[in-house]
């Protein structure tokens, strides 16, 4: 029985991350996968979905006849754009491999990796059953990484069968992009799918918004944008509905919709796609054998060194979805980098999950750090937000892409202190960084005022946004009530109030 320094179960962002990070302190390596390597973060999930949205964006743009040009014979194909998404999670998939092949036991000195193919099991604290092809194999490692990710949620009364009802992992078992779909969720895997259909003009998309309202944890401002957003692009939303039944028939579904006001509909649709949220991958690992419990929601609970159970003498640890954390593949990729760190004495700051900055690919893209409007009432914490258009941002209208804002929340108690950020429209991945970095870095307000924004850039709309806190910016409220709005809430009040400049 081979004994290694540490043993990581899946490949994911969070197992590959903690698995690199080892080598680095000259560890020997075990990294076990079931499944594809990379997990959930390439194959079916964050890679494989961003390249079918930056297709998607690709083919909209192309198709667009605003602009002044006019494609003609533009046609798509969905085993093209398949072959495509596929292409691009290989690509990584191989890199991968490559670094761990250059990392294996058999071509390097120093820290290692052994890469085992097949399904871990704790037998107990130190001791893992490992069921490949081959059959069984037994490893010891002295700490062990639980990184095996989530899977999509089921739907009791609805089995997906990956032909007619699908989840986020069979939507590449298409051959053909489907004339009628009909989207269950409204978070943010349900809208971005929605934006990806809807992007190709090739398929009537329904989106089932049981909760009221998409993206329903944002502020209702940011939830309205992209569902108008979405509505123009042509999707179908079904606002204060739920799922009653759904009848099968050979080539199509029926679909019934009760609405709050007690009216009925049934729409007719060729697939169903079930994005309610994920579950963890807990199941078939003996946490039996080592005393470990999910919690009440599935996942495991671990303590602020990502340790299942008190730290100290704790050889047990977990990263990413499995966590219940947010699912995000950073939070992963520093949960994974943070245990090894942890472990060998190197840890730095404990993780703090309330500034790690999130991206939703919708159409434009919207980008959030740190808390909201709704956050900060609940808490009780008076603030002050500014809402800034994109409308008003010269390098927006340059690019005829003018469908877009920013809002920053800050203290209204003198402090001054950037609690959070959401921006929506072009380039809104990139300049959110920017922003989780002076909260993260607790720089004031007025301290950002000092930088200079280049012209025109879109990052400008942040320096304005800013400025009308201190009443200096270039373009007045006044004159644009509809593109800046400036809201205050105080929780003596309770109300949120708008402040006119």
């Amino acid at each position: 029985m081979t004994k290694y320094d540490l043993a990581i179960i899946g490949s994911g962002p969070g197992g590959f991350a903690a698995t690199m990070r080892a080598v680095d302190f000259g560890k020997n390596v075990c990294l076990i996968e079931a499944g594809h390597i990379g997990g959930t973060g390439i194959m079916n999930g964050p890679l494989t979905s961003k390249t079918m949205w930056e297709l998607s964006v690709d083919y909209s743009i192309a198709a667009a006849v605003d602009r002044g040009y006019r494609a003609s014979g533009l046609q798509v194909d969905y085993n093209m754009v398949k072959k495509t998404v596929l292409a691009a999670a290989k690509t990584k998939q191989y890199q991968m491999l490559s670094q761990i092949e250059t990392f294996s036991a058999n071509n390097h000195s120093g820290g290692t990796i052994t890469y085992k193919r097949g399904f871990a099991k704790f037998l107990d604290r130190n001791t893992l059953q490992i069921e490949g092809e081959n059959g069984l194999e037994t490893i010891e490692a002295d700490y062990i990484i639980i990184a095996t990710g989530s899977r999509p949620r089921e739907l009791p009364e609805l089995p997906v069968d990956q032909k007619q009802i699908f989840d986020s992992d069979g939507l590449l078992n298409l051959d053909r992009f489907p004339e009628r779909m009909m989207i269950l969720g409204s978070g943010i895997i349900g809208c971005e799918f929605a934006t990806i259909f809807s992007n190709f003009k090739q398929t009537e998309v329904h989106l089932l918004d049981k909760a009221h309202r998409v993206i329903p944890f944002e502020d209702d401002d940011v939830s309205d944008f992209v569902s108008s957003n979405l509505e123009r692009n042509g999707v179908i939303i079904h606002h204060t509905a739920t799922l009653r039944n759904v009848r099968k028939a050979k080539d199509h579904l029926q679909v019934i919709l009760d609405y709050d006001d007690g009216h009925s509909q049934v729409v007719e649709v060729d697939i169903i796609l079930v994005s309610i949220g994920r579950d963890a991958n807990t199941k078939g690992l003996g946490l039996e054998n080592v005393a470990i419990k999910p919690n009440v929601k599935g996942f495991l609970h671990i303590n602020e060194e990502c340790a299942i159970g008190d730290f100290k003498g704790c050889n047990i640890f977990a990263a990413g979805d499995v966590t219940g954390q947010k699912a995000l593949y950073g939070v992963a990729e520093e949960q994974g980098r943070f245990i090894v760190e942890a472990i060998y004495g190197k840890s730095a700051l404990p993780l703090d999950y309330s500034y790690m900055p999130t991206l939703m690919f919708f159409k434009p893209e919207l980008a959030s750090v740190g808390a909201n409007e709704k956050i900060l009432r609940d808490q009780k914490i008076p603030y002050k937000s500014i809402y800034y258009s994109n409308e008003l941002v010269n390098r927006a209208i340059a690019m005829r892409s003018t469908k877009g804002f920013v809002k920053i929340i800050v203290s209204n108690d003198g402090t001054e202190k950037i609690l959070g950020m959401r921006a929506a429209g072009p380039q809104a991945s990139a300049f959110i960084v920017s922003i989780a970095y002076l909260i993260n870095s607790d720089i004031r307000l007025h301290e950002v005022l000092q930088s200079i924004h280049p012209h025109p850039s879109i990052t400008e709309g942040i320096q304005e946004c800013i400025r009308i806190f201190y009443n200096q910016s270039i373009y007045k409220p006044k004159a644009f009530p509809s593109l800046i709005k400036i809201t205050e809430w105080k929780p003596e009040t309770d109300e949120a109030v708008k402040i006119e400049k």
